[in-house]
């Protein structure tokens, strides 16, 4: 059985991980787009702290007899996987859009430049 604190001090982490997103949703430091794995993943590590029979029984499922809590840090690390690949193609794409960006603007100095 997950450990009463184990499951307080992971639901205050997930409080504070969704309220820290909000936050920054609300400033505009992030975009309600890169935003909703970050809340997705804060609503799915509180509900599996509160719910200490629920994280037994998945991490029963899984294999995971001597410490259940550890189904939490394999979420966590699987949620902070999926925002990392989320953020590579991202980039891949502003990247190729830059590359594209640089290529225009030198044709247009090329042009600038034969006119004077």
């Amino acid at each position: 059985m997950t450990p009463l604190t184990v499951s307080i001090v992971a639901s205050i982490a997930s409080v504070i991980l969704l309220l820290v997103v909000l936050e920054l949703i609300r400033s505009r430091r992030l975009r309600e787009r890169y935003a909703l794995l970050w809340l997705l993943t804060g609503v799915v590590l509180l509900v599996l702290s509160a719910w200490r029979g629920g994280l037994n029984t998945i991490a029963s499922w899984v294999g995971v007899e001597t410490y259940p809590p550890a189904i939490l840090f394999a979420v966590g690390s699987l949620f902070i996987l999926a925002v990392l690949l989320h953020y590579s193609t991202v980039i891949s794409k502003l990247s190729d859009q830059n590359s594209i960006l640089a290529q225009r603007l030198a044709l247009l100095e090329l042009r600038i430049d034969g006119l004077g």
